[in-house]
């Protein structure tokens, strides 16, 4: 009889649950050497992801680029560009939405976790740390993840590119079998010293809301997406959407877009797409076309700067957005890729620090399987869009 696994969600809760619950006794026991027993353990770990960061980066985005890059056609350029602009238009009607909603009971600046800002009143250090630094800059990684990408569908060097692919199933098996299993722990201590230090009950009544926010928007994002494909196609949207229920239900359970890849493409065939364009666009999308999570992520960091009392403005965020639709792209098919893969940019473009990160990531993986399903509900509309495009063609 196979064992179950607890899944990586309910790890999460259990690590939230019991760091309130710790972080309360330590409270009230005045015994902030338990707290920061958890705090040391942040350190050290928080240590590590930062010099995985740039890895985490070269080892996603450069095999992603060379890809596509190396991909034949139109079909795959057009396909590619339509998934980008509908990761654009996500994140900006999210910055929108936020910007309009969230000031209503959201308290700007309520909590500090900015470590320059009076950290010692708020957020317990740990006994110690071990310095990791980190082999380069996220911008360095970036540069050298373009070029190299880039480089490689150009000149179609195969021997590099087997290297790049092969540093690409390193970082998956570092990101799945090392660092997706520790967080737990690691968000465990960060919300035993967000409770400790009596933050963590606004935070946690905030991002109630915010999440609710966050699956309207997903909603209304996916029937602006099947409006577009339906007058295309001149198909009912609507009985689109309805046809596409199993896969969105699929990528709920699964939270991940490459494992809901056979239901996708079933369920576009049904809204009449061709065979051969079902099977092309669906597997393409789904590491290319992440709609939902970009929605999530944009949420959740403008809602953890509002809290830090930070200025948001377009022009701060529209250049994170783009670059989020970049280093995204070909995030591994585990829970918590997405996030795992936006670290680097949240910290360079928005200036997070370690305790902001560790908020956003257990935030994230909160609405992973909300924001997976938006997904890949919306590459079933780029499929029935590219298939109008093509013409229908039943090949």
């Amino acid at each position: 009889m196979t064992k179950k696994k607890l899944g990586l969600l309910p790890k999460i809760v259990i690590a939230i649950v019991l760091g309130i619950v710790i972080g309360a006794i330590s409270k009230s026991m005045d015994l902030p050497v338990i707290v920061r027993i958890g705090a040391t353990y942040n350190s050290i770990f928080g240590n590590f992801l930062n010099f995985c960061i740039p890895l985490i980066i070269i080892g996603f985005v450069a095999p992603g680029i060379a890809d596509l890059g190396e991909g034949a056609g139109k079909t795959l350029g057009l396909t590619a560009g339509i998934a980008y602009i509908s990761t654009l238009i996500a994140g900006t009607f999210a910055f929108c939405v936020d910007r309009a909603l969230f000031p209503a009971f959201l308290k700007v600046g309520s909590i500090v976790m900015d470590n320059a800002q009076n950290a010692e009143d708020t957020m317990l250090p740990g006994l110690f740390t071990v310095e990791m630094p980190p082999l380069m800059g996220v911008m360095t990684a970036l540069l050298i993840s373009f070029i190299i990408g880039l480089g490689i569908a150009i000149t179609r060097n195969k021997p590099l590119k087997d290297i790049f692919f092969g540093f690409q199933e390193i970082v998956e098996k570092l990101v799945a079998n090392i660092l997706i299993p520790l967080l737990p722990f690691h968000i465990y201590g960060i919300f035993a010293n967000m409770t400790y230090a009596g933050t963590v009950v606004e935070i946690m009544t905030v991002f109630a809301k915010v999440f609710l926010i966050i699956i309207i928007m997903h909603i209304l994002i996916i029937v602006f997406q099947y409006v577009i494909a339906g007058t295309a196609s001149k198909k009912n949207p609507f009985n689109m959407i309805r046809n596409m229920i199993p896969a969105y239900m699929t990528a709920i359970g699964t939270q991940s877009s490459a494992a809901t890849i056979p239901v996708t493409v079933d369920c576009t065939k049904k809204n009449g797409v061709s065979k051969k364009m079902a099977e092309f666009v669906c597997p393409l999308c789904a590491t290319i076309h992440l709609s939902g999570s970009t929605i999530t992520l944009t949420s959740c960091a403008i809602a953890v700067m509002m809290l830090n009392g930070w200025d948001i403005s377009i022009a701060q965020m529209l250049p994170f957005i783009m670059m989020l639709g970049v280093t995204m792209v070909a995030a591994p098919g585990v829970p918590g890729g997405a996030v795992m893969a936006a670290l680097g940019i949240l910290e360079s473009m928005l200036g997070f620090n370690e305790t902001m990160l560790t908020l956003m990531i257990a935030l994230y993986i909160a609405q992973d399987s909300f924001g997976t399903a938006c997904n890949v509900t919306g590459d079933g509309a780029i499929a029935v869009l590219m298939d109008a495009i093509d013409g229908g063609n039943k090949q």
